[in-house]
Parts: C-alpha cells; structure tokens; sequence
C-alpha cells in the first residue's frame, strides 16, 4: 500500500505556512510515501518562486504541480527546467519551459508518476487533455515502469474532470481535480479501480443523494439551522424553520450552493441543516427531533 497525501490549491502566505508548518509532522504521523502539492497560487496567489518551491522540497514535497497561474511569475520560465520535481500542465504548447509528468521514487525504491494537465471547457484554449494524458501514461504504465500514477486535473468543470477519470480508469490510481478551490470529500473508486475525488461540498452531496435515492441531504454546521444572514455577524438574522427548495434559491440563502438546492428541489429530495456541536444532532435530526431548519419540496 501506497499512503499519499495531495495538497491543493496552496494559496498564498497562510496556505505555504500550512504547508510548511504541517508537512512534516503528517509525514511522520501518518508514515507517508508521498507528498504532492498544487502550487500555482503559492507567491500571492500567483504562481511560484524558486524559492518558495525550494522550502516546500525542504520541508517533505515530493512534487509540485501547477496550473493556468504557472509563469505568473516570470522567474519560472527559467527555474523550471532545472527544477524536475517541478511540473506545469502536459498539454501546454510545444516548446512551453518545463515538463508536464515526472516519476519521483522515495527511499524504499517505490515510484510514482505524477502528471499535471490543464482542461478546456471555462478554459484557456489549450491542446487536448485527453491525448496529452493518454500519451504520458502510455510513456510510463502503471505496475511496469511505476507503482501508482497520479494526475493533477486543473479545470474548471466538473463534467470534464469526471470524463477524463473514467477516460483513464484502469491506467492511473488517482485523478485530483484541481483549481476550483473546493475542499474535497467526495471520492469514488471507479470500475477499473481508480479513485477520483470528483467536486464537493453541497453540490456534490446534493447529486451523490440523487444518484443514490436517498431520502434526505443531512448538512451539520456550525448554527441551529438556516439563518437569512450570517447570526455570529448579524445579530437580527432570523432563523427560519421551514422552506421550500424555491425558497431558500429566491432569498439567496448562503447555506449551500444554489446549484445544490436545485439539484435536490428537481430529485424531490429534502434537505435538513443542523448543529454539529449538539449533543445527538445526528440522530435527532434523522428522526425529525431537535432544532433544525427543513427545506421540503
């Protein structure tokens, strides 16, 4: 088994701090292979310095992925040929500085590829991802030249990111979707054994509920249920009981994505926001007790 840890987006100066202060003691505390890190962001939120990139390698990175901010920082046009733990998107044009995959191999022998590559759809216009994908894994196989592969996805829609997962299912053992900044905790192991965090948060609850059948979408948070405003900022926010789907999407309720209250309003699915610090939220939301707001359909 292969323990590795994707870090992504990293974003400005609390985001390498993170990184900095964090990386070594995950290492050790969860005996990791592998460390990689998206840092397109890393200088200010704009691309990547020699020298930032250089204490991320100090401090247990094994590789660096990158993204459409990759030469926001001129520098890296030059550093980046001689740094080849240092990645930028495949499909960049010919003749693009740098590299777009790289084999990294730890101390116990084992080796892993990391590829980056850049989508279209929402998109800079850019040669095409699946070809470009397709010919790196075929330059390394996965169980012959290398013992997992990785590809960082930086793209904007999620449909393009779940294609290129089940375009390369089989051959790679883990698709990363990158760049939209959405922390991830829903992942999937497709049929030829890949596993692909999709997207997350509301959105991707809302349509894993759907695909699923389920009965309710549970969201915990750190309120009693559905405010018209934020009430640890605003004292007069009211706090509601009940809504419809249609509802909380005309208030422009900032509980969940919109896109995830539309997805749940057409599938008939309810949704049910609670607080996570009360003791047995959990089950008391499940049976309808307790203090909770409930959008119906």
């Amino acid at each position: 088994m292969i323990r590795l840890l994707f870090i992504g987006d990293v974003v400005g100066r609390s985001g390498r701090a993170a990184v900095l202060e964090q990386v070594p003691l995950l290492r050790a505390r969860w005996e990791l292979d592998f460390v990689i890190v998206n840092g397109e962001n890393a200088a200010g939120g704009f691309g990547l310095t020699e020298t930032l990139l250089e204490e991320f390698l100090a401090v247990g990175v094994d590789a660096v992925t990158l993204g459409n901010h990759a030469f926001d920082q001129r520098e890296a046009l030059v550093f980046i040929e001689r740094q080849p733990r240092l990645i930028r998107p495949v499909n960049f044009p010919i003749g693009t500085p740098g590299r777009g995959a790289t084999v990294v191999e730890n101390a116990k022998g084992t080796r892993l590829l990391v590829v980056n590559v850049m989508g279209r759809i929402f998109m800079d216009a850019l040669d095409d991802p699946f070809a470009a994908v397709k010919r790196e894994l075929a330059l390394c196989p996965l169980g012959e030249m290398c013992d997992a592969a990785v590809v960082d996805f930086h793209a904007e829609a999620s449909s393009e990111k779940w294609a290129l997962a089940h375009f390369v299912d089989g051959k790679a053992s883990l698709i990363v979707g990158t760049h939209t900044h959405t922390p991830s905790a829903d992942h999937r192991i497709l049929a030829g054994g890949t596993g692909n965090p999709f997207f997350t948060t509301d959105t991707g609850a809302a349509l894993r509920a759907a695909e699923l059948s389920c009965d309710a979408v549970m969201k915990a948070t750190q309120v009693d249920g559905i405010y018209s405003a934020d009430p640890k900022k605003d004292p007069t926010a009211t706090r509601f009981d009940r809504l419809s789907h249609d509802e909380a999407i005309a208030r422009k309720l900032q509980v969940m994505d919109t896109a995830a209250f539309a997805l749940a309003r057409d599938n008939d699915i309810p949704i049910v926001v609670f607080s996570v610090n009360e003791p047995g939220a959990i089950p008391s939301a499940i049976l309808g007790k307790g203090r909770a707001t409930y959008v119906m359909p």
